[in-house]
């Protein structure tokens, strides 16, 4: 087995509709914006899941027993680059209260067109106020969009023709 790299194997996108989120279709993904050449290396912000225990312990128990229960999204947010004033589609798009999805690929390369039967993660979000970072030696100037995830996602989409 070989490792699977990151470095330039994650496409991300913000598309405005999908009907179908178990199964978005290449056209729904083409009609999005692709963010990946923007964000900054550390900028795709929380999209791991953490999963809630439940104690199931009685009274008469005499060891400590657990189950899941919710799982959750936290702290998602992109952080972004800014773009040349006036053509920064990415900034205008990405407004407070805009709604839509976050689509991950991981593990193929970013510039692969997207196709059917890839493996894509869908997030519904809603926007949050933009934050402007603090400008700092030898960097670009950035911000930050939080993305709350808004209904349950679909870590395990598969790309529909």
């Amino acid at each position: 087995m070989a490792d699977v790299f990151a470095d330039g194997n994650v496409r991300v996108a913000f598309v405005a509709s999908i009907a179908n989120i178990a199964a978005p279709t290449v056209a729904e993904l083409n009609a999005g914006i692709l963010l990946q050449s923007t964000l900054t290396a550390d900028g795709l912000v929380g999209y791991e899941a953490t999963t809630a225990e439940v104690d199931t312990t009685s009274l008469a128990s005499t060891f400590d027993t657990k189950n899941i229960g919710r799982d959750a999204y936290s702290g998602t947010m992109l952080r972004l680059k800014k773009q040349t004033v006036g053509a920064d589609t990415i900034r205008s798009t990405l407004t407070r209260a805009t709604t839509g999805h976050i689509v991950i690929r991981r593990g193929i390369a970013e510039t692969t067109a997207w196709a059917a039967s890839q493996q894509v993660e869908v997030y519904p979000i809603i926007c949050g106020r933009r934050k402007e970072l603090a400008p700092e030696a030898n960097t670009v100037m950035r911000y930050e969009v939080p993305t709350m995830v808004s209904a349950p996602p679909e870590p395990d989409a598969v790309v529909a023709a």
